[in-house]
């Protein structure tokens, strides 16, 4: 892995991260449906500009037509907008903590459903990864967390688990990375606004903190980070890309403590601590000697 990929993935893992404390201060103020469709429609619009301006166009490959709708829809769509649901009673740590299974999932895929050999590191990486969620979230519902934004953000994990398995389509032919990024958020927009219009008014308690968060998301996490993780999985390929997620719960609940004040117990370090390192044994075995 060459210096390039490495900034990357760190900047990657370090962005993706605090779009869960963004995403809280948003929608602790807005409608979250409606907010996260409106996020996807600018950042689309923008995508596909910066792309037209670069001279990419629209014809991609069937390939590429595909991923970028499967991903529009189950990572935009259903992981995002579950996620932003959620956040609205559970803490922005917890969620980050949930999402970052999503590499343990992928892998669990991998080798239930399509028979791909797991190392003993890898399978012990799985035990324990799961072990360190599911000791954090029985901490958690112990302590009153709210039951179905839990679920919520599981479900949300398992889309973005499918997204993921979805990406290697999007990522080749990198030519037209732009567009696929700004497409995908458009298409997320276009599936988010019916259940936006039908379920949420449009009731704003508008704030600094809550532009700067709302305009942080829409270019940060929601262009700038999509973008780097289609441009490192066409670098160095999804499972060298993905142990980069390793990070995520860490940056996640820091950022979160940091910037929210939310408070962690010994069980969340631990279990942390737990999830990062199964994430990243698991990555480790799966990944081919260069």
């Amino acid at each position: 892995m060459d210096i390039r990929a490495l900034l990357g993935g760190l900047l990657f893992a370090l962005i993706w991260s605090s779009a869960f404390t963004s995403a809280r201060i948003i929608v602790e103020a807005a409608p979250p449906v409606t907010a996260l469709a409106i996020r996807f429609l600018l950042s689309g619009i923008i995508g596909v500009g910066i792309a037209l301006a670069m001279g990419q166009g629209m014809r991609l490959t069937r390939g590429q037509w595909r991923a970028v709708v499967i991903f529009g829809i189950c990572q935009n769509a259903l992981y995002l907008g579950l996620n932003f649901v959620a956040m609205q009673w559970v803490e922005a740590s917890l969620a980050a903590i949930i999402a970052s299974t999503m590499p343990l999932l992928v892998a669990a895929a991998n080798w239930g459903l399509f028979r791909d050999r797991l190392p003993p590191l890898g399978l012990a990486g799985l035990a324990a990864g799961f072990f360190g969620v599911g000791l954090i979230m029985a901490q958690r519902l112990g302590g009153g967390a709210d039951a179905l934004g839990v679920a919520l953000c599981l479900v949300g994990a398992v889309a973005l688990t499918v997204a993921t398995l979805s990406v290697r389509g999007a990522a080749s032919g990198g030519g037209s990375l732009m567009m696929i990024v700004g497409l995908q958020m458009l298409v997320g927009a276009a599936a988010l606004a019916p259940v936006a219009v039908l379920t949420e008014s449009w009731v704003v308690d508008w704030s600094v903190p809550l532009v700067v968060a709302f305009v942080y998301t829409t270019l940060m996490p929601g262009l700038l980070a999509t973008l780097i993780w289609f441009w490192l999985v066409g670098r160095i390929g999804p499972t060298r890309a993905a142990t980069f997620h390793f990070l995520n719960p860490v940056f996640g609940v820091a950022i979160a403590a940091v910037l929210l004040g939310e408070s962690l117990g010994w069980v969340d370090v631990l279990g942390v601590a737990i999830v990062a390192a199964g994430i990243l044994a698991v990555q480790l075995a799966r990944a081919k000697p260069a």
